[in-house]
């Protein structure tokens, strides 16, 4: 049976990123990117498709968990009847080469403890040719990837996989340290595990200390914030929506979609947040992927690229993975890059308009790119997209794609209004205007007194939560108020809310999925907005409370399953919980009307 999603823990050094059971068990890791193919996937598959876990013998061993104050470093402690030892887990930012360090500590009595070592490169198909170095270590190799483990313990190969028993007392340390070079390397240097360690624990702290986080729920934030940055791309800059593909949005179903890529609404949303928690080296540092990623003609723009700025994402499905509690197929690539969704343009030009107004140096490049979107979006806003939801049916005009082309220019007019930088602002103005009576005219359905999710479709969705948020029309607009409140009637499941009904929309999809976190905690914004302080923090605190273990959210949750679903941790939800958590601290200002990198002061 598989573990719930919820049961794993996040490590990772800004270039790739593993996930630990709480069972002490790393069932998915891609080496040496977050879009490699992955050396350890059972959380797809099967123990045979790889995973590595070390673990108290005792199966009744009690266990819990936290990561250290401020950093990403995961300690696993195991209680039994004989004594404790606690298992630290982290990924160094690497130079040269990546490594996963483990490390059992004794803290009282005696404990056995279990390791049973399972590599498998490329998905979990390949089974590498696995030989000892001179000084011990074991190697394992398969084409073009090679992992080397260095750890004072004896392990027995075992069924094509590798095991070993040994005790720990209190007081002892025991170093596990795997490492992945290319094959054609030599091997890796040596590496003391637990400076290395200590050393991250530093560097973590230092990034946690120039956050600007402040409140009741400060450790949640930043644990979210600490969360987004390890799924970033160091070299580049990129960001990716999750570390894994996949995990399926309903269990058993075909909703399953490799979040391994640099979508730029999620982008765009996460240096939001970063650059409210004071953030802003990670937006220059995006604005600079960004520039390299869109380069060329604005009409080339993707909703996605690769981590590197790659454009070609093309999907296939790995047929010998059973997926995740049998949710097939396992995806890798994502055909929605060649979708066309206009919600991205107004997310990438109202976030560097927000770097503008939270500080962030000025660059010619980037304005003379948000000038040729903002002329090609004047060209294609009244085309019919796929929306922000990805269908895979018929494109429609759907509500929010069209109000984020309005913010698109709406930023772009206020970027030249603000910082006296050169546009054609009174045409923009025009279509500005132009876009919002269309919207008005077109997506509000005056029978059902409620925004529709398309043109004229009559359906709810929970991207109309985000009007008032992003100044389309005010809070107390009674277009607003009625859409609201129809959205708590119908997309509500226990208290949480569906980014829409997958039995009544054409999606392309069989129907079936949790509920969506980021629009619950849409809500949440929307019912402080409307001055319901309470209800909006009973809301959000429930959300909170979802939140696993050591504070990570995935993308949906089924209320009556109570389980985690779809791809994990999600940047999604981790985004809006920290933009929930600064809007209920300014006591509901619009999201446009609040400074970047302020907001928790």
């Amino acid at each position: 049976m598989a573990n719930p999603i919820e049961s794993y823990a996040l490590i990772g050094d800004r270039e790739t990123a593993a996930l630990v059971g709480k069972d002490g068990s790393i069932d998915w890791l891609c080496w040496p990117r977050f879009d490699s193919g992955a050396c350890f996937a059972a959380l797809v598959g099967t123990r045979d498709n790889g995973r590595w876990r070390i673990a108290a013998a005792d199966q009744a061993a009690r266990i819990t968990r936290t990561y250290r104050d401020g950093t990403m470093i995961l300690v696993t402690r195991f209680e039994t009847d004989t004594g404790i030892v606690e298992l630290v887990d982290c990924m160094p930012q690497h130079d040269p080469a990546s490594s996963v360090l483990r490390l059992v500590v004794g803290i009282r009595g005696t404990v056995r403890m279990q390791l049973d070592l399972t590599i498998r490169f490329d998905y979990g198909s390949s089974i590498p040719w696995i030989t000892r170095l001179e000084d011990g270590a074991l190697r394992a190799v398969a084409g073009p990837d090679m992992v080397v483990l260095r750890t004072p313990v004896e392990l027995v190969a075992q069924d094509l996989a590798h095991v070993a028993t040994f005790d720990v007392k209190a007081g002892q340390r025991v170093p596990f340290a795997l490492t992945y070079v290319p094959s054609w390397n030599g091997a890796p240097p040596v590496l003391d595990a637990e400076r290395e360690i200590e050393k991250s624990e530093a560097a973590w702290r230092v990034w946690s200390s120039g956050c600007n986080i402040d409140g009741p729920w400060a450790p949640a934030v930043l644990r979210s914030l600490l969360t987004l940055k390890t799924l970033t791309y160091e070299p580049t800059g990129g960001m990716v929506a999750a570390p894994t593909t996949s995990l399926p949005e309903f269990i058993g179903g075909e909703r399953n979609w490799d979040y391994r890529f640099c979508w730029l609404r999620d982008a765009s949303l996460t240096l939001h947040a970063l650059m409210r928690g004071g953030r802003f080296d990670e937006a220059r540092d995006w604005r600079d992927w960004l520039l390299r990623a869109v380069a060329g003609a604005p009409a080339q723009l993707q909703i996605m690229y690769g981590i590197r700025g790659e454009r070609r994402l093309g999907e296939w499905t790995v047929d010998w993975l059973d997926g995740y509690a049998n949710s097939k197929p396992v995806r890798v690539g994502n055909a929605a890059a060649q979708q066309l969704q206009l919600d991205v343009y107004g997310e990438v030009i109202g976030t560097l308009y927000n770097a503008r107004v939270g500080g962030l140096a000025r660059n010619d490049a980037s304005w003379a790119l948000e000038c040729a979107l903002i002329e090609h979006v004047s060209k294609i806003w009244r085309e019919p997209d796929e929306g922000l939801w990805e269908v895979r049916g018929p494109r429609r005009h759907f509500t929010f794609s069209k109000a984020m082309c309005w913010l698109a220019f709406d930023r772009a007019v206020k970027s030249v209004e603000k910082f006296d930088l050169p546009g054609d602002v009174e045409r923009w103005r025009t279509i500005r205007d132009e876009i919002h009576q269309d919207v008005c005219d077109k997506a509000y359905d005056a029978a059902r007194g409620h925004f529709t999710q398309s043109y004229g479709d009559g359906l709810l969705d929970g991207s109309l939560l985000l009007l008032p948020q992003i100044g389309f029309l005010p809070i107390d607009d009674p277009r607003i108020a009625t859409t609201i409140a129809a959205i708590e009637r119908h997309l509500m499941v226990e208290g949480y809310v569906l980014r829409y009904r997958t039995d009544q929309t054409q999606d392309g999809l069989p129907p079936g999925e949790g509920a969506f976190l980021a629009c619950s905690f849409w809500l949440a914004d929307a019912m402080t907005m409307q001055g319901r302080l309470d209800e909006a923090t009973a809301l959000f605190e429930r959300l909170l409370g979802l939140a696993n273990d050591v504070g990570l959210l995935a993308e949906e949750y089924d209320p009556r399953a109570k389980r985690h679903l779809g791809n994990f941790p999600q940047a999604f939800s981790h985004v809006a919980l920290v933009n929930t958590a600064y809007n209920l601290l300014r006591g509901g200002r619009p999201l446009h009307q609040q400074a970047a990198g302020t907001s928790a002061k």
